[in-house]
């Protein structure tokens, strides 16, 4: 059995002549430990479907099954606890709190898992443990992102979530950013999700998922995966 299994997944915003399908009847699986990336344009509906895996939104029909959970039609406090014990979410922007330190900002998401790695441990896996007593406004871009990694890592997911990972990013922070997440897949055998629009980062996968309004185009699976290092950003 797949990891994820997503069969007939759509989504619609708007009624009659105004309905926008962000998802019309995706279908795709991917294999536990894996690194999947999805790419599209925007306005694809990759966003929505991360949001949808990750327990965000909800699906109109169709089915999402994570880890043999089906995860469509949980309720809201299930949905909460789905989030809070088995994902991971690495945003765009970082979202970190200004007023903790990088510690803090990990540890803080610590107490609240039932079972959570050692911050001091994946403080050096992201090789952030130097700016332990910085905050946030004191690191620069790539830096924040790995810190948000931390803090998604350290709650011990079962499925990490990234959204446009890079997409702030100058060339070498991505790679930077992008080599960790090599480690933190090789080294805990997370199941990884990215979404992008940056063809490049597709090398970096197991499986390439590419959507198109709103539909999967195609599934890939690479195979060898190049590394961070080795594809021109």
């Amino acid at each position: 059995m797949a990891f994820i299994e997503i069969q007939g997944a759509k989504k619609q915003y708007g009624e009659g002549e105004a309905a926008i399908f962000a998802l019309n009847g995706v279908d795709f699986s991917l294999e536990k430990g894996k690194i999947c990336v999805i790419l599209g344009p925007s306005g694809s509906g990759k966003s929505t479907l991360l949001n949808m895996i990750g327990g965000l939104d909800s699906l109109d029909s169709g089915s999402i099954r994570v880890d043999g959970e089906q995860v469509t039609g949980l309720t809201k406090k299930e949905l909460t606890t789905y989030r809070k014990k088995d994902i991971g979410f690495v945003f765009q922007f970082y979202n970190l709190i200004p007023d903790l330190t990088v510690e803090e900002n990990v540890q803080v998401v610590a107490e609240i898992a039932a079972s959570p790695l050692n911050t001091e441990e994946i403080l050096k896996a992201l090789d952030i443990e130097k700016y332990r007593y910085r905050f946030p406004r004191e690191l620069s871009g790539g830096q924040q992102q790995r810190v948000a990694i931390a803090r998604a890592m350290v709650k011990n997911p079962k499925l990490l979530l990234c959204d446009e990972l890079t997409g702030a990013l100058d060339t070498k922070s991505s790679r930077s950013v992008l080599r960790f997440v090599e480690k933190v897949n090789r080294e805990y055998g997370t199941t990884t999700v990215i979404i992008t629009h940056n063809e490049a980062i597709a090398e970096l996968a197991d499986t390439v998922v590419r959507i198109k309004d709103g539909s999967v185009a195609s599934v890939k699976d690479n195979a060898s995966r190049r590394s961070a290092d080795e594809i021109e950003l």
